[in-house]
């Protein structure tokens, strides 16, 4: 008999495949009202990769593909509270009652939300994946993979090298389930969670855990943020 996480990981996979279908013909919509401005765009990236390989910016650490380095380690997690995690990492805890559940069928819809980053509201049919992401998805698909449950890390490129790669060795450890890491050059903190939790129904509430400065007990305040609310989204995919 399959054990409850090899169930997990079937279902998860047969789910996998669903969204990446629906998710290409989605991309696919989107493609066609990007028009001839793809071709810019592509231009615009040459003239950027012929700068950091030139030399350019703060040394080119990030162009390298050395976004998420490896060499990072997980210390045991000691406070399981998250509360008391938070306080004593110095980061801010929120949580906000979500006002819609929403989908759209509008690739091209601009949403815009309370927080930053987002923690709930109205969101794309297609849902984010799983992944660590050295470039992030759209907010609407993150949205979405917080309401099945997904716990979404977010850092700032320019967050400390060890910092980043601690995540990654984190997002590692986890082997990714059920967890988005994404850069966030615009937030306000140099780490952040978020999740949706399914209570009060049928709206559920959005949570944020954001560190303005990322140290050891933030990292570790992560964990416990991710612990406490992984999986229980109000729409659960497992």
């Amino acid at each position: 008999m399959a054990s409850r996480k090899e169930e997990k990981e079937r279902l998860r996979r047969e789910r996998e495949e669903r969204e990446r279908a629906a998710s290409d013909a989605q991309r696919r919509k989107r493609l066609i009202g990007y028009g001839t401005g793809g071709v810019l765009a592509l231009a615009a990236v040459v003239v950027l990769v012929v700068l950091l390989v030139g030399g350019g910016g703060d040394g080119g650490e990030k162009a390298g593909g050395d976004l998420l380095p490896a060499g990072g380690r997980v210390a045991e997690l000691k406070e399981t509270d998250v509360g008391k995690a938070a306080e004593t990492a110095g980061c801010e805890l929120e949580t906000e009652k979500a006002k819609t559940r929403d989908h759209t069928a509008d690739p091209n819809e601009v949403i815009k939300y309370d927080t930053n980053p987002p923690m709930s509201g109205r969101h794309f049919e297609t849902p984010a994946q799983e992944s660590a992401y050295t470039e992030a998805p759209p907010d609407p698909e993150t949205v979405h993979a917080l309401e099945h449950g997904r716990i979404n890390v977010w850092f700032k490129p320019t967050a400390p090298r060890q910092v980043r790669a601690d995540l990654k060795a984190l997002y590692d450890r986890d082997q990714g389930f059920q967890e988005l890491l994404i850069p966030r050059p615009n937030m306000p903190y140099q780490v952040a969670a978020t999740a949706w939790t399914v209570d009060p129904q049928p709206q559920g509430t959005g949570h944020l855990l954001g560190c303005r400065t990322a140290n050891a007990q933030s990292l570790e305040a992560l964990q416990a943020f991710i612990e406490e609310y992984r999986g229980n989204g109000p729409e659960p995919v497992p």
